[in-house]
């Protein structure tokens, strides 16, 4: 008499079909995507927060169109900031973060990368980079930022492209020179992030090493932030940071060379600027290196 396969049995083995399945399809398409999470969606503009602003859209290398908003200082500029937001939806979800400065006397520039908000393209690595690069360079050439104190502040994702784009900015003496940057919840390096979090997933921590193999080790932020000496570096992170742990800022700030700061904090992923002493920190970092 023939044994028939138990329900269970059957079902274990779809399930690790699926898995293996996934598992492969994954490893022929890389992982990369599990930075991005771009959307279209206008969320605010910066009008409905009774902010002046100008719509920029500026050309790639490569051919892409990318959008970001010009935000003038209120009054007498103290300096400029180029903002590069975090991995999520666009610029009108992650304009709260830089929202005060204008008040503060900061200009401050803000761009999607491509596929994101009105930005042309398909984001990737290599392409966020350039796009950062591509923004900076955009900026730096407006009357406005002329002999003016200049700063990088990236968030999260912002933060990892940030890195690489001021230690590549620093290592060349490209001019202007930048005055400080700041990283609020920023990654150690995309192949480590990458790891950590295909591992809380079930269906992919089976295939977390070779899957994070597939990520471009060459923009790693441990190793590129100790190249951005002599410009001042902040680092900020959240002992309560739900989506990037603590320990990521910590690396950073030690592998990271003099001058630098730590800046402790203690809100959500991506709320660093909802609390007014945490402002008050980062002006007090531009304020002591010129701005």
């Amino acid at each position: 008499m023939a044994t028939r396969t138990p329900r269970v049995l059957l079902s274990a083995l779809k399930t690790l079909a699926g898995v293996t399945a996934a598992g492969v399809l994954l490893l022929q398409t890389g992982c990369s995507s599990v930075f991005f999470y771009p959307d279209d969606v206008t969320y605010v503009t910066p009008d409905r927060l009774n902010l002046e602003y100008e719509d920029v859209y500026l050309d790639t290398p490569d051919g892409e169109t990318l959008h970001g908003w010009w935000l003038p200082a209120e009054s007498d500029p103290k300096g400029t900031i180029y903002f590069l937001h975090g991995n999520a939806q666009n610029i009108s979800s992650h304009i709260m973060n830089v929202a005060w400065l204008p008040e503060r006397r900061y200009n401050v520039f803000l761009i999607d990368y491509r596929g994101y908000g009105r930005s042309t393209g398909a984001p990737d690595i290599e392409g966020t980079l350039h796009d950062a690069e591509a923004g900076l360079r955009w900026l730096i050439e407006q009357p406005d930022v002329d002999n003016q104190p200049l700063f990088l502040l990236g968030q999260s994702l912002g933060g990892a492209l940030g890195t690489a784009l001021a230690s590549e900015w620093v290592t060349r003496d490209e001019q202007p020179p930048l005055d400080g940057v700041i990283l609020d919840g920023t990654f150690n390096g995309f192949r480590a992030i990458a790891r950590e979090k295909l591992g809380d997933f079930w269906l992919t921590w089976p295939f977390q090493i070779p899957l994070s193999w597939t990520i471009t080790s060459e923009y790693e932020a441990y190793e590129r932030i100790s190249n951005i000496s002599p410009v001042p570096v902040m680092v900020i992170h959240s002992e309560r940071d739900g989506i990037i742990p603590f320990h990521h800022g910590e690396q950073l700030f030690e592998a990271a060379e003099e001058p630098k700061r730590f800046l402790r904090t203690d809100t959500g992923h991506g709320s660093t600027f909802v609390i007014p002493a945490y402002q008050a920190a980062v002006l007090g970092f531009m304020d002591a290196n010129g701005g």
